[in-house]
């Protein structure tokens, strides 16, 4: 990779032909330039490594040599990211963080065995957390990481063991995917009475990402909004706090308020319609070749099921 990126920024600054072979500067000033890029500052990133200032210029002096392009712009004691520096820099913060990920799995898969499960924000704070617990009784040689995203992922550059996803978006083929529940939504409000069958003068929340779960919501149920007020709220889980606050009525998913049905927190007087996604455990290998992942999904499905089944 890097060897590609210094041919493009010879191509980029008209310099002499790249050889072929050439021999890459050492790692150390790669992250000596790492840590002057990413602080904007020699003095900034010797704090950081440890080290002096003068340390710092040297090893980046060196790259530049190596590399024979300069890497930053040096204006009265202070340094910018040109051109080639930016582009280098945009390798390095990826290839570092990659070696940072490895490293640390690495040294705590020597201690334990460790489980990183990428999960979609709302379900990871609403059902996940509450519920793991019961998983590390139950597993208690298992170390779960958890980690909050949506969304496609990159098995390869993130360190993900899995993914907990809703189907709403494509992922790749070479992806293995495990079904564990199907989707069930509907109304909730603070309030029993608070929903009406033509919903008029309601005020009702919409999740910037779920933009489409009102009007699913509509067709499944023949029933109409019109005439309703509407407040938008960027995530899921902003939604479902609101409704809880009194400050409207959201579209949820019956997983991620069963805790506030069951509280009194939330009532939902029309229950909950299937309406046709569902959630997948998401992974680069099948499952059942590595037993802490199998071991996930077993629990996952079980407690999934427990929980549509109250």
């Amino acid at each position: 990779m890097l060897a590609k990126l210094i041919k493009a920024i010879y191509r980029e600054a008209n310099l002499i032909d790249f050889i072929e072979y050439m021999k890459l500067p050492s790692l150390a000033s790669f992250r000596f330039f790492e840590a002057a890029a990413q602080t904007g500052s020699f003095v900034k990133a010797a704090e950081t490594l440890h080290v002096t200032h003068g340390a710092v210029s040297r090893q980046v002096r060196l790259l530049e040599a190596a590399l024979g392009v300069e890497l930053f712009e040096r204006r009265n004691r202070a340094i910018f990211l040109n051109a080639a520096g930016r582009s280098l820099h945009e390798v390095t913060h990826s290839v570092f963080e990659q070696l940072e990920g490895a490293v640390y799995r690495l040294q705590h898969t020597a201690q334990n065995e460790v489980l990183t499960l990428s999960c979609e924000p709302t379900i990871a704070m609403k059902w996940l957390i509450p519920r793991l617990p019961a998983f590390h009784e139950a597993n208690p040689d298992i170390n779960l990481h958890l980690v909050a995203a949506g969304g496609p992922i990159d098995f390869a550059r993130s360190g993900v063991d899995l993914a907990l996803r809703r189907d709403d978006f494509h992922w790749e083929l070479d992806i293995f995917a495990e079904k564990v529940c199907d989707e069930w939504v509907g109304p909730v409000s603070r309030v029993k009475t608070s929903i009406n069958d033509n919903f008029e003068g309601v005020c009702l929340l919409h999740a910037g990402t779920r933009p489409n779960a009102w009007p699913t919501w509509e067709k499944l149920s023949n029933i109409s909004t019109k005439g309703s007020g509407r407040v938008e709220y960027e995530h899921f889980y902003l939604c479902i706090q609101a409704a809880v606050s009194g400050l409207g009525i959201a579209m949820a998913s019956f997983l991620m308020v069963q805790d506030e049905l069951e509280s009194g927190q939330l009532h939902a007087p029309y229950g909950f319609l299937l309406d046709g996604s569902a959630y997948y455990l998401l992974s680069p290998e099948p499952l059942d070749m590595n037993n802490k992942c199998a071991r996930f999904e077993s629990w996952l499905k079980k407690e999934m099921a427990a929980c549509l089944q109250s």
